[in-house]
């Protein structure tokens, strides 16, 4: 469903560390872009991942002290920001704005928002038009929930997050590099056990487990090339455990999407799965989320998202 609002007044959330000290620069272009559009903007700055999301909460929740709730959130980064945003503003009436500045970006890849721009994002942002899309929720062991709005990931590439986010060096790109290399040298099968909304039960040694809203991660690999955002279900992919060799003729065909016709894969439609492999864990939108076992569940409606129209 889409629609237009009206986008007068903004907060625009900023990381100033993140996204390598990219979203910085951005934030100001597009700070500037819209003001000169006539948009009045509120810029925070948080200088965490817990003080980005607090801050983001704080503006959906009650605006500037003595002024009116915000007409969007407006986050500047990665898909680590979005996720951020998506917290404050799910399940809420307050729409989201994008300013791509990360290093993957696969939400604006969804939903073709301009990448290269942050004038041009800005641009989506003041025009005002949403689309009301679906997000997905996970449930860890100890009760507590987070939102996500692209893939979540376990297995190999949780495990590959699990040493990046370990790793002290090298910086950048080349941390997640080596990250990849180590994990790929220990490659094993993994025992998962999943359970569908329908009652079926899938338990096998797998390479990794997908739960896709949108299509893509990691900077555009299709893991999920059929989902729909908007479709009120999740798509599942699930990869079977292969020797190293086969593994690595395997990663290139994801960026196609055309790894679904392989056999060692097989695909799944469903509103909620639980998932649980022991010692692994689950990030989406490349945010940690939860050690195994998690539910997953499916929120139709629950985002609004300004895009192109």
């Amino acid at each position: 469903m889409s629609g237009r609002r009206t986008i007068a007044r903004v907060v625009l959330l900023t990381n100033p560390a993140a996204a390598a000290g990219h979203a910085e620069p951005a934030a100001r272009r597009a700070t500037a872009r819209l003001r000169d559009l006539g948009v009045t903007v509120d810029a925070r700055a948080g200088g965490s991942a817990a003080e980005s999301l607090e801050l983001a909460r704080a503006a959906v929740d009650s605006g500037s002290p003595g002024a009116s709730p915000c007409d969007a959130l407006v986050v500047v980064g990665g898909d680590g920001m979005v996720n951020f945003g998506i917290q404050a503003v799910a399940g809420t009436s307050v729409p989201l704005g994008v300013i791509p500045a990360g290093t993957g970006n696969d939400h604006a890849r969804a939903y073709g928002l301009p990448r290269d721009s942050p004038e041009a994002a800005a641009d989506v942002v003041a025009a005002g038009h949403t689309r009301t899309v679906d997000l997905g929720r996970v449930t860890a062991a100890d009760g507590s929930t987070r939102w996500f709005g692209s893939v979540l990931a376990s297995g190999f590439d949780s495990l590959v997050s699990d040493r990046t986010n370990r790793l002290r060096w090298p910086r950048g790109r080349m941390r997640y590099n080596l990250a990849i290399a180590v994990e790929f040298a220990n490659l094993r099968p993994l025992p998962f056990r999943l359970t569908l909304a329908d009652g079926t039960e899938i338990t096998r040694d797998l390479t990794l487990a997908a739960v896709g809203n949108t299509s893509s991660y990691g900077g555009g690999m299709l893991i999920c090339p059929d989902a729909d955002p908007a479709d009120g279900l999740l798509d599942l992919t699930l990869v079977d455990a292969m020797p190293r060799h086969r593994v690595a003729r395997f990663f290139p065909t994801l960026f196609k999407g055309t790894h679904v016709r392989r056999p060692e894969v097989t695909t799944h439609r469903t509103t909620a799965v639980r998932i649980d492999s022991p010692g692994i864990t689950a990030y989406a939108d490349g945010e940690f989320m939860a050690p195994l076992p998690v539910e997953v569940t499916v929120t139709p409606g629950a985002l609004n998202l300004l895009t192109p129209a």
